[in-house]
């Protein structure tokens, strides 16, 4: 429950062994490869070259290509049922067999080919149906397309406002003049399609008359013939491409049985890319290579055995202070504190400090990992915003099911690990206050028996919705017990740096302070007051220069820390606000639902409304949880800026690689 040790490996190996090095060194998946740094005292570092890239560009094409296909086989065939099923197993000599990935690029290229024309035709089909729009109003029009305007006539096709009434269209174009014909097409709600001709000696004012009105100039380019016969070619082009499209999604199709190939080619492609990411990282010489990175000071032996394999020099070292902001963060936890890690690497993570174990687990220096004090709090949090048994055997199922069939890993695994445990706290406070789904059973044995009066076999300690004072009181409880405890953990952590005087002035003073203050207002004796009084002033006054520095200091650290610490505490009335309006929710639904006396529409209204309930409830409760931690506890201990640990390591994505 700590921040792993880190050391520093520098090596200079043989050119020839290079890639072989790194495949084993990626197979034991615990050394991250950092581009070395040019230092002062190693001018020879510029003048080593950076490995050709041209092999990784294409590593990087082909694992595209795999996932493209993929991709395609995915829109255009049936949907898996094995969702949780575990990723199978499968041996590196399997993996990166010739044939098998050989085949799965003649997939790909043919998928890809057919994902190419797909696009080719749909970007032809969207453009004939513009055209088409185009040209459907226009569709009972007789007249050639590419009739022109004569040296005695103007013809021109144009549109009008549906508003404007005919009536007002040709009183307009009568005081005009005489000389027009203004025929309507077609119209829709917006406008009318209209065909004016008239004299070329009157045209002028006619299309001024109409531009008064609103009319707008319709141009449908170099098309020749009728509208309708231009509309019967654009349809038969389109019929063409459904057959064509239909033909290449059949291809698609016969494909499906070789997604076990693709996946293969991706996985093989994307430890491949990692490799040669790596591998860019070092340096070179006709003959030689350098290679630098960071790994956990667990793994030396591991390390130090795969090395002696090569012909190769290589020195480990321990980071010295000034190199720990470069130090990546691996953080290793137990069963309980681990799935936290996501909520940790969301925020930020801790900076990299060496280690000194102690019955408080905090670094010598640097950071800590804010996970074993986060976890309780946290846990308990969500099952107080929760607060409900039913929604609380959900979120164990899940997590149960996903974790037992899916067997994840990473991410995936502290995600459901944290919705198991933070179900186990929202079944208990559930039961604490009574609510399955609400007032599920109750409402239910109502609907079946109107003189059903259950109860449940113990009695709950609380309601939310009754005892919303004591909930309130409760959640201010516990954010005055959350910040003493980072309040403490700050303290020794000062005090652990060397930072005496800010540890004594700040959390040792205002606990002192704080103290005082309520013994006074409960004993009202004048004592308490005077060695309140003795400790602002010596603690807040500390530092500042003159009188007035100290007046100052003292008054802007009074105001600064009284309201900050009451709109700490007063956060996390977020705990009973949550949990209330989940309650009510769940207690709305089942009433209406009670409402008709069927206990069918009762059990499916009742059921979708808390399914609503439970989903923002899920999100929400995360939310205001990562919100008290972050800001409400981190801020008294936690120094943040840490980067994750990346080692080159085989990460498939469709496999597991079997131990041999």
């Amino acid at each position: 429950m700590a921040i792993v040790a880190m050391r520093h490996l520098r090596l200079i190996g043989l050119q020839s062994e290079r890639e072989e090095m790194l495949r084993r060194l990626q197979h034991l998946g615990c050394l991250e490869i950092t581009e070395p740094e040019p230092a002062a005292d190693d001018p020879l570092l510029e003048k080593l070259r950076i490995p050709e890239a041209a092999e990784l560009q294409r590593i990087r094409e082909q694992y595209t290509a795999a996932e493209q296909a993929l991709q395609i086989l995915t829109d255009h065939t049936p949907k898996e049922k094995n969702a949780l099923e575990p990723l199978p197993f499968i041996d590196e000599q399997a993996l990166t067999d010739e044939s098998q990935l050989a085949d799965g690029k003649n997939a790909a290229e043919r998928l890809n080919r057919c994902r190419e024309e797909l696009a080719s035709l749909q970007s032809r089909s969207e453009k004939l149906a513009a055209e088409e729009a185009q040209l459907l109003p226009w569709e009972s029009f007789t007249m050639p397309l590419e009739c022109a305007t004569t040296e005695k006539v103007l013809i021109q096709m144009g549109t009008l406002p549906a508003a404007v009434l005919p009536q007002q269209i040709h009183e307009t174009l009568d005081a005009a003049g005489d000389l027009y014909e203004l025929r309507e097409v077609s119209a829709d709600r917006e406008h009318r399609y209209m065909v004016l001709t008239v004299h070329i000696s009157q045209a002028e004012d006619h299309i001024a008359a109409l531009k008064a009105l609103g009319w707008s100039r319709v141009t449908l380019g170099e098309r020749t013939g009728t509208a309708a016969a231009n509309l019967s070619a654009l349809r038969q082009e389109q019929t063409a491409l459904a057959e064509k499209r239909a033909l290449l999604e059949e291809a698609i199709i016969q494909c499906a049985g070789q997604k076990p190939e693709l996946r293969q080619l991706s996985d093989a492609s994307r430890i491949e890319m990692e490799r040669g990411e790596a591998k860019g990282r070092t340096r070179e010489t006709a003959e030689t290579f350098l290679l630098e990175g960071w790994f956990p000071a667990e793994n030396t032996k591991e390390l130090e055995m795969l090395l002696e394999g090569c012909t190769c020099a290589w020195q480990m070292t321990d980071p010295l202070p000034e190199d720990y902001p470069h130090v990546p963060v691996k953080l290793k936890n137990n069963r309980f504190t681990g799935p936290l890690n996501m909520v940790t690497e969301m925020y930020s993570l801790p900076a990299y400090g060496t280690l000194d174990p102690n019955p408080l687990m905090l670094p010598a220096y640097g950071s800590l990992d804010p996970n074993p004090y986060m976890a309780p709090f946290f846990i308990l949090f969500y099952g107080i915003m929760m607060a409900d048994m039913g929604y609380g055997l959900l979120m164990m199922l899940a997590s149960l099911i996903v974790l037992k069939k899916k067997q994840p890993t990473g991410g995936s695994y502290n995600f459901f690990a944290l919705l198991g445990l933070c179900g186990i706290s929202t079944f208990f406070m559930g039961a604490l206050t009574g609510g399955f789904f609400g007032d599920f059973i109750p409402q239910m044995l109502k609907v079946i028996n109107p003189e059903s009066t259950f109860t449940w076999f113990w009695q709950p300690l609380f309601s939310p919705i009754n005892d919303i004072i004591m909930v309130m009181l409760g959640s201010l409880a516990l954010g005055c017990v959350q910040i003493l405890v980072g309040m403490v953990i700050g303290f020794i952590y000062k005090l652990k740096h060397g930072e005496i005087a800010s540890a004594l002035c700040e959390e040792a003073a205002w606990w002192v302070i704080i103290g005082c203050g309520v013994a006074l207002g409960i004993t009202g004796k004048k004592t308490f007051l005077w060695v309140l009084l003795a400790v602002l002033i010596i603690s807040q006054g500390y530092g500042k220069k003159g009188f007035g520095g100290k007046i100052v200091g003292i008054g802007g650290s009074v105001y600064n820390h009284i309201t900050g610490y009451f709109g700490d505490i007063l956060s996390y009335v977020r705990l009973m606000a949550l949990m209330l309006a989940g309650a009510v929710i769940a207690q709305v639904f089942n009433t209406l639902a009670a409402i008709p006396g069927n206990l069918i529409v009762f059990i499916i209204v009742s059921l979708l409304g808390n399914a609503l309930n439970f989903a923002l409830n899920l999100l929400g409760c995360y939310v205001h949880d990562m919100r008290l931690q972050c800001l409400e506890f981190f801020k008294y201990f936690y120094r943040d800026g840490g980067r994750a640990f990346k080692p080159v390591a085989a990460q498939p994505k469709y496999y597991r690689i079997a131990e041999q």
